[in-house]
């Protein structure tokens, strides 16, 4: 019998030659603190294991950002250079033909290119804005699911009074 975990490779939270035989997390001080404050009693065994959970969660998430980020950067950058290909192959194609006064042409595509990079700065601040979005919700996540919970007096009596009877 294996003590390894029967998990489907696309529900994994990391591929499986990084599982944590293979790869082990860096533990931050701060992930160690918490789990040696919050586990006081347990094994050395689960505190690792709590920990590199820990940082497995946060390695994941902060991967899923970076992905993010930069599929939305790519995805932008091949279609503002299309839209800009289009703009001048429209505009080759109108002075080949001569049908309008040249000068004009020049000016409205100028127009035209001053409005596209206007729309990719946007877009840019946008996806700027988006990924500063995630890391917030990443750290606010990552901040409920570390805070130590605080007791009422009410509660803490109670819990003392538990400790009591035992």
């Amino acid at each position: 019998m294996t003590n390894q975990p029967n998990i489907p490779k696309e529900q994994a939270l990391v591929p499986e030659d990084q599982t944590p035989q293979n790869v082990a997390p860096d533990i931050t001080q701060e992930t160690r603190d918490l789990v040696t404050k919050e586990m006081p009693e347990a094994t050395a065994e689960i505190q690792n294991e709590t920990m590199a959970l820990f940082e497995t969660i946060r390695l994941k998430a902060q991967s899923e950002m970076r992905k993010a980020q930069q599929e939305a950067e790519r995805a932008g950058e091949s279609t503002r250079e299309a839209y800009l290909d289009s703009v001048r192959n429209a505009r080759e194609e109108i002075e080949r033909l001569n049908l309008f006064d040249p000068e004009r042409i020049e000016y409205t595509i100028k127009l035209m290119q001053m409005d596209a990079e206007n729309n990719w700065e946007n877009m840019v601040k946008q996806a700027s804005e988006l990924g500063e979005r995630l890391n917030d919700a990443a750290l606010a996540a990552w901040t409920a699911l570390t805070t130590p919970k605080t007791y009422t007096e009410a509660e803490e009596r109670s819990i003392d009074d538990s400790k009591k009877l035992d």
